[in-house]
């Protein structure tokens, strides 16, 4: 009589045809609402969350309807405290998912849109602002290691262009009559016109150390020509453009503000913690988008900064992570 499967033979722990192991299998763009606490008040957040584990070539494969009832599971058996700390929920869920799926490996990152209160730079009026929280860990049998990163938006004004526009009034105001020593006090007093581009900022630090998610907010804003308003008034309005024009910076500027002033606000970080920069400019005079970016561990970028050489290693995330 022929053998009939059942709906309880478990097929993800048979042998697959072709016997290859994984290097990732899981679920992505789980969604989930999180209670977490900051400042002593209660926030509900969205939280959009991707889990992978590497699969044994002795595995047909991975429990995938499983996921979403670990991610309930892990979520309910870790008390968050004072910070939102969606780095630490991102290792414990991968730590759960390396027990559970018997996995040898398990990394999660977890995406959580979250409002930050802030004023206006004039007026003072109360405004929010959505900003990302990002959390990001990967776990093994035996450790684990994690980073938190936030995304966070805001106006880089081009130096190219700005450049161009300054030659042009240095000639235009000379043909006017005007000495030189006018025209350059003309130009210190006249913000020169250029084209925006708004950017995306984004910053990962992967360390113990316990960082809260609003001082990196505000790093990364401050790489930039200027932070960006959900509500703006006209005197507002005026201070963030001549504020950006007054400050104008390349993609590749903001990078390395973000890293220098990570590196100077946290002087505690180890030398094997490890930095991510990553700005993304949507062009306005182009049909592209320009995109900068710095990895590798503190030693690295620190002796970079302090010695001026190029380094020749620049470890990876993917490198970093898979140290455990």
């Amino acid at each position: 009589m022929e053998r009939r499967l059942t709906g309880t033979a478990d097929l993800q722990a048979s042998l697959p045809d072709v016997q290859l192991g994984l290097s990732r299998a899981g679920v992505t763009g789980v969604q989930k609402a999180v209670r977490m606490q900051h400042r002593g008040r209660d926030a509900l957040v969205s939280a959009e969350i991707d889990c992978f584990v590497d699969l044994d070539p002795a595995r047909k494969g991975v429990h995938m309807s499983r996921f979403p009832e670990l991610f309930e599971e892990a979520i309910d058996e870790l008390v968050i405290g004072e910070m939102l700390l969606v780095e630490r929920l991102a290792e414990h869920i991968a730590a759960h998912i390396v027990e559970r799926q018997d996995a040898l490996r398990a990394e999660v990152r977890i995406a959580a849109r979250y409002p930050i209160e802030r004023s206006t730079p004039v007026t003072g009026l109360r405004t929010q602002e959505l900003v990302t929280l990002l959390g990001l860990a990967a776990a093994s049998r035996k450790a684990s290691r994690r980073l938190v990163g936030v995304e966070a938006t805001g106006i880089n004004a081009c130096p190219c262009a700005q450049g161009l526009v300054r030659d042009q009034a240095v000639e235009r105001l000379g043909d006017a009559g005007f000495e030189d020593a006018d025209v350059e006090r003309i130009l210190e007093l006249v913000p020169l016109a250029t084209h925006n581009q708004r950017g995306r900022g984004t910053l990962y630090l992967g360390t113990e150390l316990r960082l809260d998610a609003e001082d990196l907010v505000e790093l990364v804003e401050r790489s930039m020509s200027s932070p960006v308003y959900e509500l703006l008034k006209r005197p507002d309005e005026l201070f963030v453009v001549e504020h950006a024009h007054l400050s104008p910076r390349f993609v590749e500027d903001s990078v390395r503000l973000m890293v220098k002033g990570a590196l100077e606000a946290y002087a505690e970080l180890e030398d094997d913690d490890f930095v991510l920069a990553r700005q993304v400019n949507f062009e306005t005079i182009h049909n592209h988008d320009v995109l900068a970016e710095r990895f590798g561990t503190v030693g690295e970028l620190r002796g970079e900064l302090a010695n001026g050489g190029h380094s020749a290693r620049h470890t990876e995330l993917s490198d970093w992570l898979r140290a455990v």
